[in-house]
């Protein structure tokens, strides 16, 4: 089962529109995962138009039409392995022992709101992905996004992607 992982688009603040390399990794994706700050309903909507499923939060930009489809916590079974979302997660000061207690019981925590890449495992506790920004990269050198495999419940391959 292949993923997208994706947070802090920031549409239509940051770029007017996704990044075609991201709406063809979506198109191919068994599922997308959006960690918050959409900025705009529209990109929610052509988000989903190319996503088989979609798992998403709002994020702390995003405005009443976004926080009234999406939740602000996720939790999704993908493979065999236990998801959630989230858009911020605090400072990178703590944050492994902080998510494994918040999220007991959950395999993977995918996160955004900082738009830098990290991927780390809590001891004890979930692997924890932040798959960066495809449009806003602020103070990092590149837009990215992320892919994954579950397979036979466990997660591989997860490639950080960089764009322009």
């Amino acid at each position: 089962m292949r993923l997208l992982l994706t947070s802090d688009t920031h549409v239509p603040r940051r770029a007017r529109t996704l990044p075609g390399e991201l709406l063809a990794e979506a198109a191919r994706a068994d599922v997308v995962i959006h960690a918050g700050d959409w900025v705009d309903v529209a990109t929610l909507d052509l988000l989903a138009s190319h996503a088989r499923r979609l798992v998403g939060v709002y994020g702390n930009n995003d405005g009443p039409g976004l926080r009234a489809r999406l939740p602000e916590v996720a939790f999704a079974d993908i493979g065999g392995l236990r998801f959630a979302v989230v858009h911020g997660t605090g400072p990178a000061r703590g944050r492994e022992k902080r998510c494994a207690e918040r999220f007991p019981g959950v395999d993977v925590l995918v996160f955004g709101h900082s738009h830098i890449p990290w991927d780390t495992t809590a001891p004890g506790g979930p692997r924890l992905l932040n798959p960066g920004s495809p449009t806003d990269r602020r103070r990092q050198p590149h837009h990215t996004y992320m892919t994954a495999e579950v397979s036979e419940g466990r997660l591989a391959d997860v490639t950080l992607h960089r764009l322009g």
